[in-house]
C-alpha cells in the first residue's frame, strides 16, 4: 500500500523555505560584516519598509513564522552556518512556550538554543542570544499563561550566554509592562511587534552589533 506524500511532513523544519535565497548568496567578502538573524515570526516580520536594519544587504533575515526551536535547530546549518556570517542573532523560544508543536520544557528549549549557539561558535561565528520578548497572553492559545515561563526561560538564556562567552541581548526589560506583558505601544497582539516595537529592538541590536563587528 502506498503512503500518501505530505510535503509538510517531509519538510517539517521548512528547509526549502530559503533554499533558493541561500543558493543565490555569494560567499561573504573578507570585509563584509554579514549577520544572520535566526528566529520565528517576530524576526520574519522585522522586514518592513520604514525600518532600516534589513536595508543593509549584509543583514540576512531567516525568520519563519510559527517555528519552535527544534525546527530552527534542524535548519541552522543551511540557514546560518553555510552563509558564513560573522555574527548570528538568535531570537527564539516563545513558540515553544506556546506549545506550537506540543509541550516542551523551558530547559529543553534552552538546550536547543544552546546547541545552535555551540554549533555557530565552533565555526567562529559570534553568537548573540536574545531574551524572549515579554508576553502574558497568546491570542491563538489563550489557555496557556506564558508570563512566568518567559521570565524563567530568559534567566536560563542569560546564564547560558554568560557561562559560554556569548552576548546576551535583553529586549525584555525595555519592552515589558507592569503585568509582565509587552507594552501596548510595542505590540499588535501581545506577542508580535508594532513598528515602534521594532524600532526599539533595532536600537538595541544595532548597538550590540556595532560593538561585535568592530
Amino acid at each position: 500500500m502506498s503512503i500518501p506524500f505530505s510535503s509538510q511532513a517531509q519538510d517539517w523544519a521548512q528547509l526549502s523555505r530559503f533554499e533558493k535565497a541561500n543558493a543565490a548568496l555569494e560567499k561573504p567578502t573578507p570585509n563584509e560584516n554579514r549577520v544572520v538573524f535566526m528566529g520565528n515570526s517576530i524576526t520574519e516580520g522585522w522586514v518592513q519598509d520604514r525600518l532600516s536594519l534589513f536595508k543593509n544587504p549584509a543583514y540576512i533575515n531567516r525568520g519563519i513564522g510559527g517555528q519552535v526551536t527544534a525546527q530552527m535547530k534542524i535548519r541552522f546549518w543551511n540557514d546560518v552556518i553555510e552563509l558564513q556570517p560573522k555574527v548570528v542573532v538568535i531570537l527564539a523560544g516563545i513558540n515553544d512556550i506556546a506549545q506550537n508543536q506540543g509541550y516542551i520544557s523551558i530547559e529543553d528549549t534552552a538546550k536547543n538554543i544552546s546547541e545552535m549557539a555551540e554549533l555557530a561558535n565552533s565555526f567562529n561565528i559570534k553568537v548573540v542570544i536574545c531574551s524572549v520578548l515579554p508576553a502574558n497572553y497568546f491570542p491563538w492559545r489563550p489557555q496557556i499563561k506564558p508570563a512566568d515561563k518567559v521570565i524563567a526561560l530568559n534567566e536560563l538564556l542569560k546564564k547560558l550566554a554568560t557561562e559560554n562567552g556569548y552576548t546576551y541581548l535583553d529586549y525584555y526589560t525595555t519592552m515589558v509592562n507592569e503585568e509582565k506583558g509587552m507594552m501596548q505601544a510595542y505590540t499588535t497582539d501581545g506577542v508580535h511587534c508594532t513598528l515602534k516595537g521594532y524600532q526599539v529592538m533595532e536600537g538595541l541590536v544595532s548597538e550590540v552589533l556595532e560593538r561585535l563587528l568592530q
